[in-house]
Parts: C-alpha cells; structure tokens; sequence
C-alpha cells in the first residue's frame, strides 16, 4: 500500500489523466480507509494505464482532528507524507482540462461547491440512503450495511483476492469493526454482511489484532481531544445548516459537557469561533461513554441572540418525534443553554431536522403580524434586549396580560410530572415583541392610537 501511495504523489506532478477516489468531506475513518484501499483495488486490477489516485477530502491541516484516522495510520505504519488532501489537487482544474474521472466512495452527493464536477463521476460505492434527486447519473452502488469498507472489502474479495495483502485487510477489519461499534447485537448496527466479511478478513489473516482490542484502541483515539484548542474541539466533526441569513453550527465533542463548560476562556473562544466563521447559533453535542461503557450525550446552544435560543430550546424541548427526554443543567453563563440528553438514540442527523424546524419557526416568529404596523429603525439586537427584560421580569406564579402567555424561567426539573413546562416552553408572542420594539421608533401618537385600538 505504501508504495502505491508513493506512486500516487507522483503521478500529481504528471500532466495526464487522473481516476480519482473520492471520499467524503467529513473523512472519518470510514471514508479514509475505503478511498484508499478502493483505489488501490482498481489500481491493481485495471488493465490500462489509468491511474486511479485516492484523495482525502480535507485540507491536510484538518487531519490531527481525526484522531483515530491519525493514529490507525500510525499503527499501520502508512506515513501521512504519502497520502494526498483535497488542498493538494485542483479538480476544477483537471475537469476544465478534461483530465477528471471521480468515483465517490462512502458519499453519493457532490456538495453546491463542486456541483461542477458531479459530470465527471464514473462510478459510486455508498452505504447510506439514496437521494434520487442529487445522485449522479452513472452506475451507482448503495447496500445499506453498517461499513463502506465493508462493500470495498467484498469487492475486493469477489474481483481480485490476490491483490489483498495484510496491511490492507488490517485497515478494513479495524475501521469495519469501529463503524459496526465491535458488532455488538445489542447496538444493532452490524448487518449480516459487516459480520460476514470481518469474519472473512480474520479467517485470511489469523493474525489480524483481536476484536476488542482494536475497537478500544480506535475508540479511545477517536474520543481523545487532549491537546486540541477549543476551535479545533468544535471543528474536529462539525455540520453547518442555515436559513435566509442566519448559520448555526453542530459540532459533536467527545468529552463530558461538565468539563467542556469548565474550560478556561470558554464563552470568548465560543464567540470568537461564531464571529470569524459568521455563526448566529452553536449547537454542541458532546458524548462520552461511563464507567459501564454506556453512551452519555448532552446539548448545549449558545447563541447571544436572546430570541433566536429560546425558539431553538423550546423546539428541542417540545419535540415528540423523535423525543429528546432534555433535562436541563445548570450554567452560569447567560447565553448558553446546557441539557442532559436522556434518549442517547438521537444522533446529530437525527437532530438536524429539528434544528432546521427551529430555524424556520424563528424566522415565522419574526413575521409583522397582520394588522401590525412594520417596526422601523429597530434592529435585532433591540428586540433581543426586549425579549430579556420581558423574560427577566418575570416570576413563577405571575403570568403577563391575559392575551400572553405566562414565560416562567426553566426550572431544573421541567421535564418532571405535572411541571408547567413539562409539554416545552410556550411559544412567544410576536404581537408583544413588536408591541414593544415598535415604541421605539414610533411616534407618541401612533403609540397612543395603537394602545386605544
């Protein structure tokens, strides 16, 4: 493998066609490990004189934030300096000179940024539901297993099984063995095929490292953020979402929520991270496992924007389908929202889609209401303020005009039996928002007529 790597860097510096393995832009292990031993298939079995060149979508100066994928490299003794990042090879390039042929493995969906290219892919290997209305149009392989490696390892067991040394087999049995979380029954997340080709793998190579073994080494690489700063902590598995002009970032950490909170200069690394990258909201979801190896996950949103966070909190907290079971937890720091996350099946592409709802439910908050004179001259952070004085001037067992809906502060047991808050917080209402803001730049007259009406 370390070889044909080598052979791969020096083909960049030749002006000829180029058979590109892509991965996806997240590069977990997973994605690695199948563009490299996928390109190395088709190297090796391709009778032309082609040259198919695996290319880790990241720059290579985001790779120390994939622990495992650094160290598994380091135990199989591959060196970073031979594989190749996407800030290394211009493909816009190659396919405006008509050198390009990309085959995605572990994605099927080219993002916006490289709409361009999605004419030049030949082939996909995918292991995750189909979009029909982004995928290309070309021979496209999905099986819905627990590992992409483990469709690259059939195809390579079923084309070539001679090609197939232990280096290779080492790198597909470990990163099918961290997907498929050491195929344990109890998660779920093994198929039958996962487990037919580990078991394959292992009968070829009797050798290859126990199965607990190398799940609590890459575990253990993949959960250890020792030595990153906070940006790289909330960079290292990060997704962005958005809506008309306001971004909100998900970063999943790997470490207690409690000791992320506790971190010296948190809340101006948190608003310096937003600020260079123009986020309105982080979303951060840490998980870690306990002392029985059971998963633990938490939430925390920051946002300054005081309407903006409590329309996403009160949407996480309602939400039914699927039901986050959030119990709040203390924190002393007035833009942050922290939860306990007691339903530990819902995952970040799980919560996406309530992120995105809470997106669109602020901005339908935002709306003038019918009827409702346009608020001139106020800006949104005035209507933040408002909202904090409305909310702060509040105490449990006092509610506001009839026509308003009571806003107690959250409570630590708000999820408990009987707890006002128990079904989320009560939705805001927009009309008592802009009532207030709209005194600002209005005149004492339409104000007077407003408060006759």
């Amino acid at each position: 493998m370390e070889d044909y790597l080598q052979g791969c860097r020096a083909a960049l510096q030749e002006s000829r066609p180029l058979h590109v393995v892509l991965g996806n832009e997240a590069c977990d292990l997973d994605s690695m490990v199948s563009a490299l031993a996928l390109a190395f298939y088709l190297a090796k079995t391709t009778e032309t004189e082609e040259v198919f060149v695996p290319v880790l979508n990241i720059k290579r100066s985001e790779l120390p934030l994939r622990g495992d994928n650094v160290f598994f490299l380091q135990k199989m003794h591959i060196p970073e300096s031979v594989l190749i990042f996407r800030d290394e090879i211009d493909l816009h390039a190659l396919h405006q000179a008509g050198q390009l042929t990309l085959i995605l493995v572990d994605h099927h969906v080219l993002p916006k940024s490289d709409a361009a290219l999605e004419e030049t892919v030949a082939e996909v290997l995918d292991h995750r539901p189909i979009e029909q209305k982004h995928c290309p149009p070309c021979p496209v392989s999905v099986e819905l297993v627990g590992s992409c490696a483990t469709l690259v390892t059939e195809r390579i067991l079923q084309g070539a099984p001679e090609i197939l040394d232990r280096q290779t087999a080492a790198l597909l049995h470990g990163t099918i063995i961290l997907d498929c979380v050491n195929m344990d029954l109890n998660i779920g997340k093994a198929t039958l095929k996962d487990n037919k080709y580990v078991e394959k793998l292992e009968a070829l190579f009797p050798d290859l490292p126990k199965r607990n073994d190398i799940f609590d080494s890459l575990q253990k690489a993949k959960f250890d953020v020792s030595g990153l700063t906070t940006e790289q902590m909330l960079r290292k598995d990060q997704k962005t979402i958005s809506r008309q002009s306001t971004k909100m970032a998900i970063s999943t950490i790997y470490m207690d929520l409690e000791a992320f909170l506790q971190r010296s200069g948190l809340i101006a690394d948190l608003h310096a991270f937003c600020q260079a990258h123009s986020y309105d909201v982080l979303v951060a979801m840490t998980i870690f496992f306990n002392t029985h190896n059971e998963p633990v996950r938490q939430l925390a949103i920051f946002c300054p924007h005081a309407a903006l966070r409590m329309t996403i909190c009160g949407v996480l907290e309602r939400s039914q389908s699927p039901s986050l079971k959030l119990s709040p937890v203390p924190s002393s720091h007035p833009n942050l929202q922290a939860y306990l996350q007691g339903n530990t099946q819902v995952s970040r592409k799980k919560l996406l889609p309530l992120l995105q709802e809470a997106l669109s439910a602020y901005f339908d908050s935002m709306k003038i209401p019918s009827g409702q004179p346009e608020t001139v001259g106020v800006s949104r952070d005035q209507v933040d303020r408002e909202l904090d004085r409305a909310g702060n001037s509040l105490t449990p067992g006092l509610s506001q005009d009839e026509e308003e809906p009571p806003l107690p502060p959250t409570p630590m047991n708000s999820l408990v039996d009987e707890c006002p808050l128990d079904q989320g917080l009560p939705k805001l209402s927009a009309e008592a928002i802009f009532e207030k803001c709209s005194q600002i730049s209005l005149s004492q007259s339409t104000a007077a007529s407003l408060s006759k009406k």
